[in-house]
């Protein structure tokens, strides 16, 4: 069975020989019927055939055009906060992908603990949670995560993030590559918003925003970046990432894109001795935590061990082998479009019905 990691090296190209072309081929064979499928499916919805359910309230979606980490979590969390800044009440609404029965996923867990004030619900029927959001929880916002191909529920706003490192799924369609549809589809996006632009050189990062350019689009250009705020333990301690400055770390994740968090990690100025890497939505068992002890306690030069928000939650520990675990913090920074952004929220907001609570 391909793990992530192989199943990336082989639709990239990074894995050579005959036995990876011949994959290749076969997953290209595969990712026509995926296509076939997802036309049909979105012109059911563009022609109204298949109608998209309207909500009561106002609905913004933060979606991806490829299978796998874009960064989504910092920016959903800066939208929360930016309605809730305004007195708003904001409902997140998510599939809950990787949570049991009666339990919440990582991320529901991460975003408990950087938005404490703001509800969450998890349920692969989303059209069913935000009408609970809605009657029940009286929300005046609803965040859809992960919603882009989510055609089910009307929306507002709808933003979609591009990673610059892995931008366009390689140039297929899953599981070819790892694009979830074509393009072309970008062109329902209201927002655009590329993320980890300093990750790639300039001429990278103009030739993507060309690309998106040629589609014609409609819609507004946002660049942000990951920005890390501060570290954090399990016990919800919190240090300043300067404490380990020119420090030695250990690192693991259990993220859709490694090579972004070693980047943040270096950028904060930690040397990262070795970073190890798990599946995207790994859940970590007593087995696992075991054989990180057992990593960690092998060296001793180390001042910690960092992982992300995400992981730690499932990890649950304050401390490896003696060594201090934090999670790294990450938020969103924009640096460019924040206007243009903040403008299309605006309009939003006039949209929010009246407030039949505020006199209580």
């Amino acid at each position: 069975m391909l793990t992530a990691r192989d199943f990336k090296e082989i639709v990239s190209g990074q894995r050579k020989g005959i036995g990876a072309s011949l994959l290749r081929g076969t997953l290209w064979l595969a990712s026509l019927g995926y296509g076939i499928g997802m036309s049909v499916r979105n012109r059911r919805y563009d022609s109204q055939a298949k109608p998209s359910e309207k909500i009561d309230v106002p609905v913004i979606s933060v979606g991806n055009l490829t299978l796998g980490g874009t960064g989504k979590t910092p920016l959903v969390a800066w939208l929360a906060r930016w309605f809730r800044e305004r007195d708003f009440r904001v409902t997140l609404i998510s599939r809950g992908y990787g949570a049991e029965q009666g339990t919440q996923n990582d991320e529901a867990l991460e975003l408990e603990q950087l938005l404490p004030d703001v509800p969450h619900l998890q349920n692969p029927d989303r059209v069913a949670a935000a009408k609970v959001a809605a009657e029940e929880l009286a929300a005046q916002v609803l965040l859809l995560d992960d919603a882009f191909q989510h055609r089910r529920i009307a929306r507002d706003l709808d933003i979609v993030l591009i990673d610059a490192t892995a931008p366009f799924g390689y140039g297929y369609l899953f599981p070819r590559g790892t694009l979830r549809e074509p393009t072309t589809s970008l062109r329902r996006a209201d927002v655009i918003a590329l993320t980890r632009g300093d990750m790639v050189s300039d001429g990278q990062r103009q030739a993507i925003w060309e690309q998106i350019r040629k589609l014609d689009l409609d819609a507004t250009l946002v660049e942000m970046r990951h920005q890390p705020s501060r570290l954090l333990s399990a016990s919800s301690e919190s240090a300043d990432i300067d404490s380990l400055r020119g420090q030695k770390v250990l690192a693991f994740c259990g993220i859709g894109n490694p090579s972004g968090f070693r980047h943040t990690l270096t950028q904060a100025g930690m040397e990262v001795v070795e970073l190890r890497e798990f599946d995207d939505h790994y859940h970590f068992d007593g087995e696992d935590v075991s054989n990180l002890q057992q990593w960690v306690a092998q060296h001793d030069d180390i001042a910690a061990v960092i992982c992300t928000h995400k992981d730690l939650v499932k990890v649950g520990v304050d401390r490896l082998a003696e060594k201090p675990l934090w999670a790294l913090i990450i938020e969103a920074n924009i640096v460019d479009g924040q206007a243009e952004l903040e403008q299309r929220l605006e309009e939003i907001v006039m949209r929010i019905p009246d407030d039949p609570y505020a006199d209580y």
